[in-house]
């Protein structure tokens, strides 16, 4: 289940090769499937202190991720924002 829906976000392309992996929409795309994951088990368990520990950790690599992509390829980032749906992080 979770490799159609993640297979889903990356091009034809991209698909034959093995580095998919380790691209940078395939990991915002597993954190953001985790995020969500946590974040309905957090409206059910509140005091989840390590679960609320565990989601901070990978909202922070996902923020490190799509700032680096931003960097790096405006275009890119744009796609996967819109994709996601997911809204911008401001900028300071």
């Amino acid at each position: 289940m979770l490799k159609n829906s993640v297979s889903s976000f990356i091009s034809p392309k991209q698909e034959k090769k093995e580095e998919t992996k380790g691209s940078v929409e395939f990991q915002v795309v597993n954190f953001t499937q985790q995020i969500r994951r946590l974040t309905s088990h957090l409206e059910l368990h509140r005091k989840d202190y390590l679960s609320q520990r565990g989601l901070k950790k990978i909202l922070g690599k996902r923020q490190r991720l799509l700032a680096y992509l931003s960097k790096k390829n405006g275009i890119r980032y744009k796609e996967l924002i819109d994709r996601l749906d997911i809204r911008e992080p401001k900028i300071r």
